[in-house]
């Protein structure tokens, strides 16, 4: 019964909603107020990202006992105790998230809003719409659809629980929305050469439809990345809200601030990071298109990082978790990220923020693809009596470790990222550590309590980050020219 009270949600101070409510809503009328914002909808998706992280911080604990009651429960497997905790929570998240996405539509796209105060005493930077946008509303309507999509085969896989092999390619079919439009609106699939290879490729080469199957594939990736690093309170979160933070201070560096200036790279194959600058717009270099291009990003993903956020409050930040975001969270963060990547055009920078996942993901393959044996849950093992982590194991019980699976597994003990453990008796390979970087980091780092793993794990994430934007930025010159990305 004690247990059961420490899991109860704690209660949120009422100044928090009498605080940001009013603030969401004063970001959703300014666009209306004379004089009118450079950016209007910039302003509006500010505001629903307030309303989306008050959504998610009061409504998750207020529906979990009704998604218990549904027996959409779980247990917490590195704890002592058996309480009950509601699962499949990023089904709130989502909702919440789509919906706002949707009542978002007016503002970007109405011609009452984005054509208001249109003259030249109230000329506006940003984005000047002088017709209605019918492409850019079908890019933005088939990005919905295809998180839809992807909430629902999310939750499909939180219901059945569906086996790793089977659900890799599930992403594939929430993009199918996104990917018909792109191709209706006859979408480039035009790449730009590396330097190095442009003596035999020439300066562009058109992919065609192996440009579909990259655009799928990012998209299963980003999903599966944030699914496959999970297992202790805040991971799924925490991941998607470092790479929202990455995304979204990108997208700043390309719109037209009223200001401008040049951050110093101590680089020779780079003249620094620009930020503003009226129609200079920092790193656009005065092209319209890629203003609009990270403006579509950041409205996605403003309201994907409030809703995350309120989410992180009852999964990590209070902790231990009160709530599991379940598949369904991790389907539709990895769903943003793609589309915002795809239809925005800077996938090869997206993937940068995805350095610890690409990690995650290649010393994970030996046992996604079968080499290794594969538990149902790798996360690490837990010690009731320390309270402590410890890496947990996989043994080769039912066959023998194949030859390549030994050679891979000793080249990885190599680099200290596994421990094995061999028969004494025929001296063959008995056991591994899981393939997970969590895993890694407790065999390097020692033992420690979850709190302080999820820890290592976001400051992982953040120094991801900051390699990420030192090459896009300050190395990228040295295989394109001008802004190629």
């Amino acid at each position: 019964m004690a247990q059961e009270q420490a899991l109860r949600p704690r209660p949120l101070p009422k100044a928090l909603l009498f605080t940001l409510a009013p603030t969401a809503t004063w970001f959703l009328v300014r666009p209306l107020i004379d004089p009118a914002p450079a950016l209007p909808a910039l302003y509006a998706a500010c505001g629903f990202a307030l309303f989306a992280f008050l959504g998610s911080l009061y409504l998750v604990p207020a529906l979990g006992p009704t998604f218990i009651r549904a027996n959409l429960k779980g247990r917490d497997l590195l704890k002592t105790y058996d309480t009950p905790i509601p699962e499949s929570q990023g089904l709130v998240c989502a909702s919440i998230y789509i919906l706002l996405l949707i009542l978002f539509i007016p503002f970007a796209f109405s011609e009452s809003i984005t054509n208001h105060h249109d003259s030249a005493k109230f000329a506006r930077e940003g984005l000047v719409v002088n017709e209605f946008p019918h492409h850019q509303l079908a890019v933005y309507l088939s990005s919905l659809l295809s998180l839809l999509m992807a909430t629902m085969l999310g939750f499909l896989d939180d219901v059945f629980d569906i086996r790793w092999r089977h659900k890799l390619p599930i992403p594939i079919i929430a993009c199918i929305p996104l990917l018909i439009v792109y191709y209706s609106e006859r979408g480039a699939t035009d790449v730009v050469v590396p330097l190095p290879l442009r003596w035999l490729l020439g300066t562009l080469i058109n992919l065609g439809p192996l440009y579909y199957v990259y655009m799928s594939l990012l998209s299963t990736f980003c999903t599966n990345s944030i699914n496959i690093l999970a297992g202790i309170n805040g991971s799924e979160v925490s991941q998607a809200v470092v790479i929202a933070i990455s995304v979204i201070l990108n997208d700043l560096l390309f719109l037209p601030w009223a200001f401008g200036f040049r951050i110093p790279l101590p680089l020779h194959v780079t003249d620094g990071v620009k930020v503003g600058g009226v129609w200079s717009a920092g790193m656009a270099y005065g092209s319209r298109v890629l203003v609009e291009r990270h403006l579509f990003s950041l409205y996605f993903m403003l309201p994907l990082l409030g809703v995350c956020l309120g989410f992180m409050y009852h999964n990590w930040w209070v902790y231990p978790a009160r709530a599991f975001p379940g598949d369904t969270l991790c389907y539709v963060t990895g769903m943003a990220f793609a589309v915002v990547g795809i239809q925005a055009h800077f996938s090869k920078t997206l993937l940068l923020f995805f350095i610890p996942q690409i990690f995650n993901f290649l010393l994970s393959c030996p046992q996604l693809f079968g080499l290794v044996p594969c538990p149902r849950h790798r996360v690490p093992r837990f010690e009731a009596a320390t309270q402590l982590l410890h890496p947990s194991h996989a043994e080769f019980k039912e066959k023998r470790p194949s030859a390549i699976a030994t050679l891979v597994l000793r080249v990885f003990s190599a680099l200290g990222l596994v421990q094995l453990s061999f028969d004494e008796r025929t001296g063959e390979l008995a056991r591994t550590t899981n393939l997970t970087i969590l895993n890694v980091f407790l065999l390097r780092l020692g033992p420690m309590r979850e709190d302080s793993l999820t820890r290592v794990l976001i400051a992982t994430q953040v120094c991801g980050s900051l390699v990420a934007f030192f090459v896009r930025y300050g190395l990228a010159g040295l295989v394109y020219d001008g802004n190629r990305r």
